[in-house]
């Protein structure tokens, strides 16, 4: 008996509980324990955590409707700062909205590895730059951000995906390479504000991404001294000079 005891012991140590055990007596009055009921002579002895499962999973279930009707609610909170900052700084608030979802997915406490901070991911010295005192406010955090991203979009000519890849990785790198870096962190990331932005999921950085050169400039003196800068030597190249 006592070996039996100390197999009862066991299975609940053990967690076999899961399967659930049954205590069966059989007419020589030897007791047995089994995962598989024998007849109607056998009992429960140990009750299955199916019905605490299925609780636990309810539970979890509601926690993630909860939090998710929580950041829903948070998001739709930003929606006027957005809408104003973009106006302010004339660019599309969905693109703000792409761009937020992608570097904080909304939350405004949100701090990287890298130490970029806020609902758009501002670093440090970008933040200081953009004379944004509390990044970790919504409506400093999205006006800075906003500028920021409005600065990017003129410095490349307009280029969203180059402007978007300098988001992440950085202006200087983005011109360094004359297009989007090869950096995977960096791709992914403008594929997915894009996707975001735009719905397009099958983004590609062919070579009509890259930087435009700039046209040489021509410096001609006519004939009659007239001093004339073009983009296109003409037919007196003797007199042209390239800058």
């Amino acid at each position: 008996m006592k070996v039996l005891k100390t197999l009862a012991i066991l299975f609940l140590i053990c967690g076999v509980a899961e399967a659930g055990i049954y205590k069966y007596v059989g007419e020589d009055g030897v007791v047995l324990y089994t995962d598989v009921p024998q007849g109607k002579k056998s009992a429960k002895a140990i009750k299955t955590k199916e019905k605490n499962n299925k609780a636990a999973s309810t539970s979890s279930k509601s926690a993630n409707i909860t939090n998710s009707s929580s950041s829903a609610s948070q998001n739709e909170g930003l929606h006027p700062i957005i809408s104003k900052k973009a106006k302010e700084n004339e660019v599309d608030p969905s693109l703000v909205t792409a761009v937020i979802k992608a570097e904080s997915n909304g939350n405004p406490h949100a701090v990287s590895r890298k130490g970029a901070m806020g609902l758009m991911q501002l670093m440090p010295g970008t933040a200081n730059d953009l004379q944004v005192k509390n990044p970790f406010d919504p409506e400093e955090n999205i006006d800075g951000g906003t500028r920021y991203l409005r600065y990017l979009i003129e410095r490349f000519n307009g280029n969203l995906t180059l402007a978007l890849a300098a988001y992440n990785a950085g202006p200087k790198t983005v011109e360094k390479h004359g297009s989007v870096p090869p950096i995977a962190e960096t791709k992914q990331y403008v594929r997915k504000v894009l996707a975001l932005y735009k719905g397009k999921t099958d983004i590609s950085f062919p070579g009509s991404n890259k930087m435009k050169k700039s046209e040489p400039i021509y410096k001609i003196i006519m004939d009659d001294g007239t001093v004339l800068f073009t983009n296109f030597p003409l037919y007196n190249k003797q007199n042209s000079v390239r800058f």
